[in-house]
């Protein structure tokens, strides 16, 4: 019993960070004048739904945090989304949904449609962190306020987003610098621009929330030495506990186990059909 409750709060808090930081971040996006990306945010019991107007992926219009019992809120999510156009992701999370929750996601059109990985560390896995120092030509350092173009560039690039998304994607980010428990950090090789990566500390957690390498510098251990960065950097800073996401052994996946983390759990996406 003893174990399952430790398993219980570690699932609680993984999960609690990742909603913790999209929270801010979209309440930071909203907060800019006239609020360009049409953000809103729901809540429906424990249900937290975010909402853009502009920006159609799913990442920003996705339902976290539903519980077992929470099936008579789905049709007032959905009915939320749907009056806005939008069809949303609902994120459910092993343990803490049950078959009937399922059961009437299925009834309202909903099926799942992927599975994505949330990693996570501890104090206690710290001995496991490499150690190792990264290539001469790798600098990492903390990412100035007058750089979000750059992050910009690295970010689109190296996810493979058009140049025209560089512009918004600045301006979403930018408002994050100097919001409490936000770091940017950019990799340099050679003193050229090669990788960025972002993490949000809150409440004794950490969570690693974006990552990018332009695609001619990969190979190099750039986002295994961003991680470390960040990992040590989040330790130093009193975090217990540190969480990233990625897809189920995808070279993110590789990274982030390379360092010491290992999987919390694997969250299930529903999609409408």
């Amino acid at each position: 019993m003893r174990e399952a409750n430790r398993l219980a709060d570690r699932t609680d808090a993984i999960e609690s960070s990742e909603i913790g930081y999209m929270l801010d971040r979209m309440e930071a996006i909203r907060s800019r004048p006239d609020n360009p990306e049409g953000i809103e945010i729901a809540r429906f019991g424990g249900a937290v739904c975010f909402y853009s107007k502009t920006m159609p992926w799913a990442t920003f219009n996705t339902v976290k945090g539903l519980r077992s019992g929470d099936g008579d809120k789905l049709a007032d999510i959905v009915g939320f989304y749907r009056s806005r156009g939008r069809k949303p992701q609902f994120e459910l999370v092993p343990g803490l949904a049950d078959q009937e929750l399922m059961k009437r996601l299925d009834e309202l059109g909903f099926y799942q449609t992927g599975f994505h990985t949330s990693m996570a560390m501890t104090t206690a896995d710290a001995g496991a962190l490499p150690l190792e120092p990264h290539a001469d030509e790798l600098e990492i350092r903390l990412l100035r306020e007058d750089e979000f173009e750059l992050y910009a560039t690295v970010h689109c690039r190296g996810t493979g987003l058009p140049d025209s998304g560089i512009a918004p994607v600045a301006a979403n980010n930018r408002v994050l610098f100097g919001r409490p428990g936000w770091r940017f950090y950019v990799a340099l090789w050679g003193g050229q621009p090669a990788g960025v990566a972002v993490s949000h500390t809150s409440e004794g957690k950490a969570s690693l929330t974006f990552a990018a390498t332009l695609p001619e510098y990969r190979g190099r251990g750039i986002q295994t030495a961003l991680l470390r960065r960040r990992i040590s950097d989040a330790f130093a800073e009193g975090c217990g506990l540190v969480v990233g996401q990625c897809a189920f052994q995808s070279g993110s996946h590789r990274n982030m186990e390379r360092v010491g983390m290992r999987i919390g759990y694997v969250r299930a996406s529903w999609n409408e059909r």
